[in-house]
């Protein structure tokens, strides 16, 4: 199918919402709200709903059942009492529900499941300006106003430009994808007018690109895109992008151009790699593979991904200070276990180490270097290479997996994956990962070795 017109036809059949879907929407929401204040009423609370996101602007895609509904206090309130009773009123709307948990972001907040539906209750700050606010939070109202103001008559554009990015694995501006948000999305078919001409625009983006639609950014920013916030002149909203999904959309984009086709609204969901697929692939590169396993911290994703990816890189630079080249790396979640995964040159290198002293004619240094190494133990004597002296000395860690286990704590942790590994934590080479069985982790392999 090469028919740009088919190809958005078919795309829209499928993604966007019937009217009995935002009916159940509408239906659902109503009535959560008015539950939020009449609780609230009742109470003697000071505090509203409010609807915000996607699913009230018109922009979510069919399937999508999340709703974000948020609980406003007025800003004089203390942020303590906000918390406090904003969660009161949420556990009470949600006992209603067929499960809920007490999550935590920037600040505390309630996840329900309502028929199908994941909502999250959120408390918030009613602020007259979002310059104004006084948690992260507070400017969702503000993106709501604006995009219901401006996107008339371009929701099916955002709709195709969201399964694209979708389907091309770009989507999300969790801290876990580092892709483009929602709001992103609906701002870029603001300022270019359609799905098409985002994608003809991408062309000729590189590292630096700014987009300013109401002309008023205020701050520099160093992020590979930059789109300042309509509502805040001193917010990056493309500040979680990554230079490589930044990247990784032009291409496709461009692609998509030269060649239209349906396929690329639809994500590759890859097969769970199998044991012998495994064996073949590590035969074929001749790498070693290294994977910490650890149990998974009772946080959010967005504070559970930096700390994840905090680790990988803290690790990833002490193997290199230590003689082990690192090809590639990765990190996996579920609910119950994070996994951090490293692709080595070997995971085994050789007892003796080529230590390298001072020049020779550097006379302190030089007679301290040949003192120290004179009765130590080493695999040779002092000797001089390039006017330097030298000594071939054991090396304190020649296997991958016993430098990770001796030194592991003296890693780079966040609070949380530094609680989880001082309880427990196993290092599993090669043959030993196919112990892990979870089907998303071996689909994640899959995607490691495709990249």
């Amino acid at each position: 199918m090469t028919d740009i017109n088919e190809i958005r036809a078919s795309v829209l059949s499928r993604i966007k919402p019937t009217e009995a879907e935002k009916a159940r929407l509408a239906a659902l929401s109503e009535s959560i709200i008015l539950k939020i204040n009449t609780i609230a009423e009742e109470e003697g609370i000071s505090a509203n709903a409010q609807l915000v996101g996607s699913s009230a602007r018109g922009t979510w895609i069919s399937g999508e059942h999340d709703l974000d509904i948020f609980i406003m206090f007025p800003p004089d309130v203390e942020r303590k009492e906000l918390e406090e009773k904003g969660l009161y009123i949420a556990r009470k709307v949600a006992q209603d529900a067929q499960g809920f948990e007490e999550r935590y972001a920037e600040h505390p907040y309630i996840h329900a499941i309502f028929d199908g539906f994941e909502v999250d209750l959120v408390p918030a700050f009613s602020v007259e300006r979002a310059s104004e606010i006084k948690s992260a939070v507070d400017r969702t109202p503000f993106h709501n106003i604006y995009v219901a103001s401006m996107i008339k008559g371009l929701e099916d554009e955002v709709l195709l430009l969201k399964q694209f990015m979708k389907g091309t694995g770009v989507y999300g501006s969790e801290l876990k994808t580092h892709g483009f948000s929602g709001y992103l999305v609906e701002l870029l078919v603001v300022q270019y007018g359609s799905f098409m001409k985002v994608l003809e625009a991408s062309c000729d983006w590189k590292p630096g690109i700014t987009i300013d639609i109401e002309k008023h950014g205020s701050a520099p920013h160093k992020e590979p895109m930059v789109v300042v916030d309509p509502t805040d002149p001193a917010r990056n909203v493309a500040a979680a992008l990554s230079l490589d999904n930044m990247c990784t959309f032009i291409d496709r984009a461009c692609a998509f151009l030269e060649a239209p086709d349906e396929t690329y609204f639809s994500a590759n969901v890859p097969e769970p790699l199998s044991d012998e697929e495994f064996w073949n692939l590590l035969a074929a590169r001749r790498t070693s593979l290294i994977a910490v396993e650890l149990e998974t911290p009772d946080v959010v994703e967005d504070v559970l991904f930096p700390q994840l990816h905090k680790l990988e890189s803290s690790v990833n630079e002490m193997f290199e200070r230590n003689d082990f080249c690192v090809y590639n790396s990765s990190v996996w979640a579920s609910d119950e276990k994070a996994i951090v995964l490293f692709e080595l040159e070997t995971s085994r290198l050789p007892l003796v180490k080529k230590h390298g002293g001072p020049f020779v004619w550097s006379k302190e240094h030089a007679l301290a270097f040949k003192d120290k190494y004179k009765d130590s133990e080493k695999f040779s004597n002092v000797f001089i290479r390039d006017g330097k002296y030298m000594v071939e000395i054991p090396r304190k860690y020649a296997e991958a997996k016993n430098l990770i286990e001796s030194q592991i704590m003296n890693c780079s942790l966040g609070k949380h994956l530094a609680i989880s590994i001082k309880k427990c934590f196993n290092v599993m080479e090669n043959e030993e990962i196919l112990a892990f069985k979870d089907e998303e982790f071996r689909k994640f392999l899959g995607r490691f070795f495709e990249k």
